[in-house]
């Protein structure tokens, strides 16, 4: 995408300073403006191409489960994964708490609202100090 419009810019702007008399300091200043235009057509055009590349990369990194069930998440995920995982608890925001910080440890919420803690090794073995479990 970028390439094209650069391409079309660019031979805009050889006709239009074809037409220019370079002697003149008002042919200059058309120059430098016809110049800074294309620049910035450029550096937008580029800049949509980026916007549109993160969206597709941000699409194809759906939560998808692993073998072993850990890492497999991004730390953007983890809201939505804790929010499913303790809606259904009386203890929301507690809940909340601990799954997001074990989340951003692990990479790994356990499917379901209670249990499972199996497809998660980390999620499951993180202890208290006291030796019961961190993770809800």
């Amino acid at each position: 995408i970028a390439t094209a419009s650069s391409q079309r810019i660019s031979l805009l702007f050889f006709l239009l300073c074809g037409s220019l008399d370079l002697g003149s300091a008002k042919a200059m200043a058309k120059l430098v403006v016809l110049l800074a235009i294309a620049l910035l057509a450029i550096s937008i055009a580029d800049s949509g191409s980026k916007v549109l590349a993160k969206a597709t990369e941000h699409f194809e990194e759906e939560y998808m489960p692993a073998s072993n069930g850990q890492g497999t998440l991004r730390t953007y995920q983890c809201p939505s994964q804790c929010t499913r995982r303790c809606s259904k608890t009386q203890y929301h925001k507690p809940c909340m708490f601990f799954c997001q910080k074990c989340c951003m440890k692990c990479l790994c919420v356990p499917s379901g609202f209670y249990g499972n803690k199996g497809e998660c090794p980390c999620y499951n073995n993180w202890k208290t100090k006291r030796g019961g479990p961190k993770c809800p």
